[in-house]
């Protein structure tokens, strides 16, 4: 918004100073600074009237697309034990990435080196504690 109305002052041949001063006459303390107007002033002179940010190089932007999030959930799924190194190691992204969306939005976490879905019902939370004592029940038997 602010580059279209230092725009229009430009094509008036207004200098980067009155330009300055009408924005912050109009916006007040949300007006560019200066030396951003004058850049742009520059830029403008230069016939570069483009408003859109080019692209820059340095760290990508994270984002998750479904078709991630789904292969993350069929690995999970298909071996709960899989470690998020082995995870990111098979989709080619990084583990810090992994993890996030395990845990964001997928809405899983660890437990006890298995993953499981933050929230378990009451039947799910029952399973591991029954398995359990039927194999105490099995040992104990075995070894009487």
């Amino acid at each position: 918004m602010e580059t279209l109305a230092v725009k229009f002052f430009f094509l008036q041949d207004k200098a980067p100073k009155e330009i300055h001063a009408i924005l912050t006459e109009t916006l007040g303390e949300h007006a560019p600074s200066y030396a951003t107007l004058k850049n742009w002033v520059i830029q403008f002179k230069h016939s570069d009237f483009s408003t859109c940010d080019a692209p820059r190089t340095g760290r990508p932007k994270t984002v998750t697309t479904p078709q991630i999030s789904d292969q993350i959930l069929k690995l999970i799924l298909g071996n709960c034990w899989i470690s998020t190194k082995s995870v990111a190691e098979h989709l080619g992204i990084s583990r810090e990435r992994v993890g996030s969306i395990i845990h964001e939005d997928l809405d899983m976490r660890k437990l006890s080196a298995k993953s499981f879905p933050k929230c378990l019902n009451a039947d799910e939370k029952r399973q591991p504690c029954q398995s359990s004592e039927q194999l105490w029940e099995f040992f104990s038997e075995l070894s009487k």
